[in-house]
């Protein structure tokens, strides 16, 4: 997984898998979704960072990982 934000672009891309991107589609305002050839979502576009209602700010960045659940030994 990778997240990549082009503040020239003001864009962040957010990439679940790497694997070819067969169609894009527009979700909702400058919102955009990849999809590879299975139909599968591989990617996230989010445009016009710094004119969204809420801006990103890039030092407000936080990453939460859940431990998996260990399976209980019989």
């Amino acid at each position: 997984m990778k997240l990549k934000v082009d503040e020239e672009a003001d864009a962040l891309h957010l990439q679940l898998v790497d694997v070819p991107v067969e169609e894009s589609e527009e979700v909702a305002p400058g919102v955009i979704v990849d999809y590879d050839e299975a139909n599968q979502v591989v990617g996230i576009e989010v445009l016009y960072l710094s004119k969204r209602p809420h801006p990103v700010n890039l030092m407000d960045f936080q990453f939460e990982t859940r431990p998996k659940k260990l399976a209980s030994a019989s």
